[in-house]
């Protein structure tokens, strides 16, 4: 395994038809799920190779993969297609993921029992020769990223803050709605003032 993309034969087989496409329009598959129900979803997971995805681009994805899809028709059912960020507590599905999370709190799940478990929460310390770093109560242990078979970030003031700081810093969140949202996290009872 070198990713945590995709995980079934089935999801490998479609992210192998999209992956392309995706990469082509200048995005990146964060990853694609299969999900059953009563109409099959087909959930893809992608953003920008620098972060961050917008409405328009989901729709301009979801546009180009559907005609791929039409064309290829890997999945014999018909199915719902959902184009969408990662968002905040997201999936991490490559390892240079635990390189750009460094420092954020995530949760961590192996195939097989590691020192007798297969959960890990703690902060990420990065990755060393394949190794995902992680520091937990015991001390900073090293995963081999192959060992893995779920990780996603967990939802902390500071990483909700620091996304947010990093949206507001990109002009996608205006000055107003960030002071209002660091207000929210803060615990202030009162959101400041609109002076507008």
């Amino acid at each position: 395994m070198t990713d945590l993309i995709a995980k079934t034969t089935l999801d490998q087989r479609i992210a192998a038809i999209v992956a392309p496409v995706i990469e082509d329009m200048g995005y990146e598959l964060v990853r694609l799920r299969v999900m059953s129900g009563k109409t099959r979803t087909l959930q893809i997971m992608a953003e920008k190779p620098e972060g961050g995805i917008e409405v328009d681009d989901c729709a301009a994805i979801s546009t180009a993969v559907s005609a791929t899809l039409d064309v290829e028709d890997p999945i014999e059912d018909n199915y719902t297609l959902e184009v969408s960020s990662p968002g905040i507590d997201r999936p991490l599905t490559r390892l240079k993921d635990f390189d750009m999370w460094q420092g954020y709190e995530a949760k961590i799940e192996t195939t097989e029992l590691i020192d007798g478990r297969r959960r890990f929460k703690g902060n990420i310390a990065g990755t060393e020769d394949g190794e995902v770093l992680i520091e937990i109560e015991e001390g900073t242990i090293g995963l081999q990223f192959d060992w893995l078979s779920d990780a996603k970030l967990v939802l902390t003031d500071d990483l909700i803050r620091d996304v947010l700081k990093g949206r507001k810093d990109a002009g996608q969140v205006d000055e107003t709605q960030f002071d209002e949202i660091q207000t929210i996290i803060d615990g202030d009872d009162e959101p400041p003032a609109n002076t507008a």
